[in-house]
């Protein structure tokens, strides 16, 4: 039908005189007559199921919740000028691919936001605005969620630089629990409703739409139609089963009406999240906005101040947010559960193979909860602390006490190698909260027994499954830190306890495995240096025999063991099992800086290993697993290893240099001060395409980079890493 309203469009504005009107008028009362019946009549859209869903990019710009329980399940992402991922009704499921504005002047133009400018800042305590700026337009969006409800609400403002009247529509494209392949959609009254078997959701405006559509991915979408013409010619009343995307014309026009208020609700079903946005949008943006902010500055004001370490007022902004963060990351049916990143990077977005079920990076990791939890703790939220290692105990896998290498929010696993680091995470973070209860007790020896009794394919404990980049087994100089390092913090909690009689076999087996580490892990025949260093692992704790194998992460062929180094090695010197100035220590950091690091404008960060590659691809494109030809990916530097080197330089007394990398960390934070996992090395996918030191497409945010500045933060103040075990550096690395 575009094509035919177009032809009524021209003869109409053809001639100016009455002929020529009346001409025009008797040409479209034929064809209104003898045409079949227009496509905004029609009830169901065509063209299904759509293209597919798919979860991309992972880059946000933004993330924000309330600080409330679990009357407000909804968290929302922002990234590549629009608003991206809302996850509900928990932190593992999201709920909706994007929502976005598009703008048009009915003739020469249409513009989504994801097309034009757009700046993302936090304005407020996890509250962001958008600000796009088109050809003769400005929008600004502000987001905040709904306290005491399950909704999500935008303030819009569309500016009109000419004063001339504009059109603005919508664009939302549900994903209902964590699929979005199988979504029905329908205009119900002034509401667009999406709907599958288990959730439902509901966009309402303020001031009503003036017309609606409902169509699918690529094919009979809103935007497929404004692109083809500038107009929303095709207006149906329902689609689905498929990826359904529905679209809302706004009632502003950016000169004589610029504000409007956005509210998506959601809900089991079609009337709960219908109530759930009819009541907000009565309650309004502003009562919703001060409730938001009041949460998150209660919370706040219960935290310590923030260390003098962060001292310009970028620095104390990235701090702060890193707190919200960290906070805003905890799952609010289920307590403890802080996941990774509201983000799924690269093949994790798309790749059904890879991830049957969508959830990467939406997940709980016990080494990441660790982290998350030590920073909690050094900013005074002690509880959080306790709960995350509530979750990680209450989830130990059955019967024999080991940890998942990750869950779901509920717990559930989701990949279940076992990484011997994860399962000693819970033992180091009861030394630091003192955690002597029975319950407590009994959780972690079972955890102790499955770890020192640890034996698969001919392999025994400290081998590991995986270790901490999660893609190979070995002996891994990081992993067997935190073991002797967890070991030895519960014989401490067990003697303290009262059942001292079970400490002693602990203490042994960490005595054997610190004084073998070296000689399991350092090499004395390798390529960079005539002295010993630390390699990311040895697969047969054999570390001067050129044992080979694949690094995976699409690199060809195999790598002698004794040429791949990375900088995890230094958990062996933060978790007390050996000194900061032990000469293979030192060796390993001179190797390590010539090999794996780079300097930014940011500053000098690492890779996590030789020839890494887990990230993009040398064009830019995502990274994935392609086989049986691999496409060679690229893992970019990590701005956590400033941090651990931070705390390794405090242990040294360097505290100046520690500020150092505290700064570097902060200057990687985007312009809603989100930290990523990764940013840029000096290999672009192509010249000006992406700065140094700035973040990949990666997980951002990252509550490891977070947890990581917020910690180190607290260290400088310190003069020394908070969370270090003491009883651990006193037995090996002194003095105590």
């Amino acid at each position: 039908m575009a094509a035919r309203a177009g032809l009524v469009r021209f003869a109409v504005g053809r001639g100016g005189n009455a002929r020529s009107m009346l001409k025009a008028a008797l040409l479209a009362a034929v064809l209104a007559l003898t045409l079949p019946v227009p496509a905004a009549a029609a009830d169901t859209a065509p063209g299904g199921p759509g293209e597919p869903a798919v979860f991309t990019p992972a880059d946000k710009q933004g993330f924000g919740t309330a600080r409330s329980g679990a009357g407000s399940p909804v968290w929302f992402t922002l990234g590549g000028g629009r608003m991206t991922e809302v996850f509900y009704p928990d932190l593992s499921t999201p709920a909706v691919r994007d929502l976005q504005l598009v703008v048009t002047d009915g003739v020469s133009f249409a513009e989504r936001a994801q097309d034009v400018r757009v700046r993302t800042e936090q304005v407020g305590d996890l509250v962001f605005r958008q600000t796009a700026g088109g050809r003769g337009w400005t929008a600004v969006l502000t987001y905040v969620t709904d306290p005491n409800r399950a909704t999500l609400l935008v303030d819009l403002e569309l500016r009109s630089h000419s004063g001339r009247p504009l059109t603005a529509f919508v664009l939302y494209d549900p994903a209902l629990s964590r699929e979005g392949d199988d979504d029905r959609a329908e205009t119900v009254g002034n509401a667009l409703v999406a709907m599958d078997a288990g959730t439902a959701s509901a966009l309402l405006a303020g001031r009503g739409f003036a017309s609606t559509s409902n169509g699918f991915l690529g094919t009979s979408d809103g935007w497929t139609d404004l692109a083809a013409d500038r107009r929303l010619d095709s207006r149906y009343r329902s689609a689905g089963p498929g990826n359904v995307v529905q679209t809302g014309q706004l009632r502003v026009d950016g000169a004589g009406h610029r504000h409007e208020t956005l509210v998506l609700g959601f809900g089991a079903d079609r009337g709960a999240a219908l109530a759930a946005a009819r009541g907000s949008l009565r309650t309004g943006f502003g009562a919703a906005a001060t409730g938001y902010r009041a949460g998150w500055r209660s919370y706040l004001a219960g935290l310590r101040r923030p260390p003098e370490s962060v001292r310009t007022p970028h620095e104390r902004a990235v701090y702060t947010s890193s707190l919200l963060v960290i906070a805003a990351t905890e799952d609010k049916r289920n307590p403890g559960a802080f996941v990774a990143a509201p983000a799924l990077p690269w093949a994790f977005g798309f790749d059904r193979v890879i991830v049957p079920e969508f959830g990467p990076y939406a997940l709980v990791w016990p080494r990441d909860l660790y982290q998350v939890a030590t920073a909690l703790i050094a900013a005074g939220d002690r509880q959080a602390a306790h709960r995350a290692l509530d979750f990680m105990l209450r989830h130990q896998q059955q019967p024999d006490g080991h940890l998942a290498q990750n869950t779901r929010v509920d717990g559930s696993p989701y990949w279940t190698s076992v990484q011997l680091d994860e399962t000693a995470a819970p033992m180091l973070l009861a030394w630091l909260l003192d955690r002597t209860d029975p319950s407590t007790m009994d959780a972690l020896v079972r955890a102790a027994e499955f770890m020192v009794n640890y034996r698969k394919d001919g392999n025994v404990a400290p081998w590991t499954e995986q270790e901490r980049w999660e893609n190979q087994s070995g002996y891994s100089p990081a992993t067997i830190a935190a073991e002797v390092a967890g070991l030895v913090c519960l014989a401490d909690l067990l003697t303290r306890a009262g059942r001292g009689e079970q400490a002693g076999r602990y203490l042994a087996v960490a005595d054997s495995w610190a004084a073998a580490v070296e000689g399991w892990t350092a090499t004395r025949t390798g390529p960079y240096s005539p002295d010993p260093y630390y390699l990311r692992l040895t697969k047969d704790a054999q570390p001067d025999r050129g044992t080979s194998y694949n690094l995976g992460d699409n690199n060809p062929g195999e790598t002698d063991q004794r040429a791949v180094v990375d900088p995890s090695f230094l958990e062996l010197v933060r978790l007390g099992v050996k000194r900061f100035d032990d000469p293979v220590v030192r060796n390993t950091i001179a190797v390590v800086d010539r090999e794996l690091s780079t300097s930014t404008p940011a500053g000098q960060f690492w890779h996590r290993f030789t020839s890494d590659g887990y990230g993009e691809q040398a064009d830019g494109g995502p990274w994935n697993v392609n086989f049986p030809r691999p496409t060679r990916t690229f893992g970019r530097l990590w701005p956590i290893f400033a941090g651990e080197r931070g705390e390794y330089e405090l242990l040294a007394g360097a505290a100046s240099a520690a500020g150092t990398r505290l700064r570097a960390i902060a200057a990687t934070a985007g312009s809603g001060l989100m930290l990523p996992e990764q940013v840029w090395d000096t290999r672009p996918p192509a010249p000006g395409a992406a700065r140094p030191g700035t973040g990949t497409g990666s997980a951002t945010p990252l509550a490891w980079t977070h947890a990581q500045y917020v910690r180190l933060a607290a260290a400088i103040d310190a003069g020394h890493p908070i969370e270090r075990p003491a009883v651990v550096a006193c037995r090996y690395a002194g003095p105590c």
